[in-house]
């Protein structure tokens, strides 16, 4: 668990949208942030290690990561980055077409799926003017069009970044990864009805059997294990972003007692929700 005095808030930023170029960028020190706003790394060039909600990434070249709103994580003082970094909130999102919706779900509803993505020479071809087109567009005096015009280019990107994430589960044939894709897509807007398995197998109209196989080939974790996951990322969202006391939360999650809910987050993140709650709570105490 996070100490308070290791842990910084996201500052505010305007628009709630921020593009940075990163050029041998270090670290002095590791410090974790409690992240506000949803973060895509273009990296071309990286050594070092971040850390995730308290798993630790080897940086080694050339990668995408995928850091979303409700996580924490940190570099590590010897690492240094080339590249881009996007930061984007809620409400710029809601800028962007709505075709593009179902592509932010997917790659940042349950980000530890897809925590990390490869960037091979092909699709950072492809990846990188759209980034530096958005950065240029970004550092651009204001006018009237202009977050509509930074929000396309974001658009642009989630659709590159979802296909990229595609490609990477080459082991599958095309109705197991639209299988998987529209087992996210369900589980993003029934997760608070249902954790069953066997529920979202029938509306997918396969078989239990079936859906977990689909999602241990494809991620290394079982339907289940998914369900939980996004789960645990709404919750730490809500204590984080909310002031519902934790008895709500755990109703609106559809836990039968708040009891329940707690040794579930227990369980999973080795920490109760209250505990987990007031280490952000006391930020810069």
């Amino acid at each position: 668990m996070y100490l308070a005095q290791n842990l910084a808030v996201d500052r505010e930023i305007k628009d709630s949208f921020k593009v940075s170029r990163l050029s041998n960028n270090g670290y002095a020190e590791s410090v974790f942030v409690s992240v506000t706003y949803n973060r895509i790394f273009i990296l071309i060039n990286a050594k070092g290690c971040i850390q995730i909600d308290q798993q630790d990434f080897v940086l080694d070249g050339q990668e995408i990561l995928l850091v979303a709103k409700g996580q924490v994580f940190a570099f590590t003082p010897d690492t240094i980055l080339n590249g881009y970094e996007i930061m984007f909130g809620d409400c710029f999102w809601e800028k962007t077409p709505t075709s593009a919706s179902n592509c932010k779900a997917t790659l940042f509803n349950n980000p530890a799926l897809h925590q990390r993505l490869p960037l091979s020479v092909q699709d950072g071809e492809s990846l990188l003017p759209v980034c530096e087109l958005l950065c240029q567009e970004y550092l651009t005096e204001d006018y009237p069009n202009k977050l509509d015009a930074m929000a396309a280019y974001l658009k642009i990107m989630m659709i590159k970044l979802a296909n990229i994430r595609v490609s990477a589960d080459g082991n599958l044939n095309d109705f197991d990864n639209q299988l998987y894709q529209r087992f996210l897509e369900l589980v993003s807007v029934r997760f608070h009805i249902t954790r069953e398995v066997s529920d979202f197998a029938r509306e997918l109209a396969v078989s239990t059997r079936k859906l977990a196989d689909v999602c241990k080939r494809k991620t290394g974790h079982g339907a289940k294990e998914i369900i939980n996951g996004h789960l645990i990322a709404e919750a730490k969202r809500s204590l984080q972003f909310s002031t519902k006391p934790i008895k709500q939360i755990a109703y609106d999650l559809s836990f039968a007692t708040p009891e329940q809910f707690s040794h579930f987050f227990k369980r999973i993140t080795h920490t109760s929700p209250a505990d987990y709650r007031d280490a952000f709570v006391n930020i810069g105490r």
